[in-house]
């Protein structure tokens, strides 16, 4: 039953911010997604008799993969494999089933906020016993692994169904089918006051939560819609698609334009959000205010002892670099712990695990707490909505008051996305060689005072993670930040950060474009990007 396949190793299996990304068309070459399975069963520890957790966001693939991998999971020896009903489970809830049933790791099939069709994108990760994604040393040594594969182990049996609820077997191994929805959601009830929102909702309060036809279709519809007692069509697009409906399922203004307008309209209901391909990141947003991610989690940080999972405090807070320094201004006037990262999730995970910090974000729409090891859109939106209910506040009127109290930070991205990778790779190189000239420099009013290529110095294993992005620092704290993006799977995407802190309330109502316009200007001046990079203008801008 088990067969050994002879084959050859693939050189391009280098997992980047999230997992293996590349074009679906590629997932579809013989032996490509065998080969990278085999290599993480191959680096992944004594799996013998061990529990392994399957899932994915349902996109175009998906089923087929998780066929494969529980095929090869069984001829690889592992004793039992939990996998969620239709193949479908989010990110933060495989994160959640690992955890909560001691699993040995798990196989999350997601390319997160890529679009998905068989023209689309397609994803495997691996996550590692705590929940969280396999940190760098165990990335690279699967790297390393697939570059010399020459043999996969897989048995030859007839696939599972995958839309029956039980248990089955592959030989020796035990299949467990579960509802995907039902554990994560007994933990959101456990921390949060569903009591509360529940009677925030029967005095009126009205939402609209954007699916993107991706894999929170299920949960939302669930949580918000039956156990939180929200009328039918508060969740949209809640049907997870093979290809997302078509869309980009990317949580932001450009995206999710629809909701975005409706927000902005007179018909706005009280508060808006949407969630992406695996339900990691999330946008929020008020009646007639976008809500930025940097705002939203220095506004959860500081009002999250409102929520019964926070009831006593947070230990401390983390952020990638590249999110604005809001969160930071709440850490030093509470007293609690800061720590800035690199972007992607994993470098969160000593952070939790140790304790040193409860709540985690990242400028990519992405927030989370220590309830698991990945971020989670629905844990925010939840968070959100207990503040609400338990402050009688509008969203806005949270910002607004947020800002009089710690100041406002104007904080913008700029993406460029699909460029070519040659051109953004020789820009980066170029302000790299730089750096030390820049120290100094004026820019009308404006000086620089420092810059580097950020490099994080762990402080609980003591690992260093170099070339993180580029920041070049004003006096009076203005931040102008580029970074290659690692999620893409066509080109590259350059990403350029601005940020400047405002103190004077009476300029919190400006634009953030306008307010961020002499920053703009400079990071084109300073890296030539539209010349270099071939384009006008941004891809995107949040």
């Amino acid at each position: 039953m088990i067969q050994t396949v002879a084959t050859s190793p693939f050189h391009d299996q280098n997992p980047g911010t999230s997992g293996l990304r590349k074009k679906t068309r590629v997932f579809e070459t013989p032996h490509y997604a065998e080969n990278f399975i085999q290599s993480i069963f191959d680096c992944a520890g004594d799996i013998v008799g061990k529990l392994l957790v399957v899932g994915g966001d349902g996109r175009y693939l998906n089923s087929e993969i998780i066929q494969k991998v529980l095929k090869m999971a069984a001829a690889n020896g592992f004793g039992r494999v939990t996998a969620g009903q239709n193949g479908w489970l989010s990110t933060p809830a495989a994160s959640n089933l690992i955890r909560k049933y001691s699993a040995h790791g798990g196989i999350i099939l997601s390319a997160s906020h890529n679009p998905a069709g068989q023209a689309g994108d397609f994803g495997i990760k691996y996550n590692v016993a705590n929940g969280g994604p396999a940190p760098e040393k165990v990335t690279g040594a699967i790297y390393q692994a697939s570059r010399t594969l020459t043999r996969y182990k897989i048995a030859d049996v007839a696939d599972i169904p995958l839309d029956i609820a039980g248990e089955r077997r592959i030989g020796d191994m035990v299949v467990e089918i579960v509802n995907p929805v039902a554990d994560y959601a007994a933990l959101m009830e456990t921390l949060f006051d569903f009591a509360a929102i529940r009677r925030m909702v029967s005095h009126g309060f009205r939402m609209r939560f954007d699916a993107m036809n991706a894999i929170t279709g299920p949960y939302a519809h669930e949580i918000f819609e039956h156990r939180l007692g929200m009328e039918t069509g508060t969740v949209v697009n809640g049907t997870p698609l093979p290809d997302f409906g078509g869309g980009h399922p990317d949580p932001n203004p450009t995206y999710a334009a629809g909701l975005y307008t409706l927000m902005m309209s007179d018909a706005a209901p009280d508060f808006g959000a949407a969630s992406d391909g695996d339900g990691d990141r999330n946008m929020v947003i008020g009646r007639d205010m976008f809500i930025s991610p940097s705002d939203s989690l220095a506004l959860l940080a500081a009002n999250a002892h409102l929520a019964p999972g926070c009831r006593d405090g947070i230990a401390g807070i983390a952020r990638s670099m590249p999110t604005s320094a809001a969160a930071d201004r709440v850490a030093a006037r509470n007293g609690l712990k800061m720590y800035e990262t690199p972007t992607g999730w994993k470098f969160f995970g000593n952070l939790l695990d140790s304790g040193l910090v409860t709540l985690c974000g990242e400028e990519s729409f992405g927030t989370g707490s220590g309830h698991v090891r990945e971020k989670d859109g629905l844990w925010a939106v939840l968070l959100w909505l207990n503040i609400l209910a338990a402050s009688g506040k509008t969203a806005a009127g949270l910002v607004r008051n947020h800002w009089r109290d710690y100041g406002r930070n104007y904080y913008s991205r700029h993406d460029y996305e699909g460029v070519d990778a040659g051109a953004a790779t020789a820009m980066m190189d170029d302000l790299r060689a730089r750096l030390a000239a820049l120290p100094g420099t004026q820019f009308g009013p404006l000086t620089i005072s420092a810059a580097d290529d950020f490099a994080y110095h762990d402080p609980v294993d003591q690992s260093v993670s170099e070339h993180q992005g580029i920041r070049i620092l004003f006096e009076g704290g203005a931040r102008i930040i580029f970074r290659l993006s690692g999620t893409g799977t066509e080109g590259a995407t350059v990403r350029i950060y601005m940020e400047h802190y405002e103190a004077d309330l009476d300029l919190h109502n400006m634009d953030t474009q306008e307010a961020l316009s002499p920053l703009i200007a400079i990071a084109d001046e300073i890296s030539a990007l539209k010349l270099r990079l071939n384009r006008l203008r941004p891809t995107v801008i949040v």
